[in-house]
């Protein structure tokens, strides 16, 4: 399980880098948040349900993800005021966007792989 949580660490690390620093190069930087956040709540997952199976925690953070995405098309003042937040628009986002849930996917399928061939290496 500490295995999880290094991941969990690494990707707010990472992440955090790609949305305040110049340490990517902006075309990068673009999509990469998103991917690690993906990959961050993929990790989150296996942490707190390590004994459910990987699919099931693929499946959970698809849901997670796509209904935070999903909640964005929710317009009103106070979940705008939480959003206009730092950390509110970290992990609420701002704005609908389809590519986002590219990026998660991404990210998930990623975190997924990482999981299944390194942290487990299942074969």
């Amino acid at each position: 399980m500490g295995k999880y949580l290094l991941l969990v660490l690494s990707c707010i690390f990472l992440g955090l880098a790609s949305r305040f620093t110049n340490a990517f190069q902006a075309g990068i930087a673009v999509h990469l948040g998103d991917v690690l956040w993906a990959s961050m709540i993929y990790f989150l997952f296996r942490l707190s349900f390590y004994r459910k199976s990987l699919h099931i925690t693929v499946g959970m953070s698809f849901v997670f993800c796509f209904g935070i995405e999903a909640s964005q098309l929710y317009q009103s003042e106070w979940i705008t005021s939480i959003r206009n937040t730092m950390i509110g628009g970290l992990i609420l986002g701002r704005g609908f966007l389809w590519i986002d849930l590219l990026r998660y996917s991404v990210g998930i399928l990623l975190a997924f792989m990482i999981d299944r061939y390194s942290v487990n290496k299942k074969l």
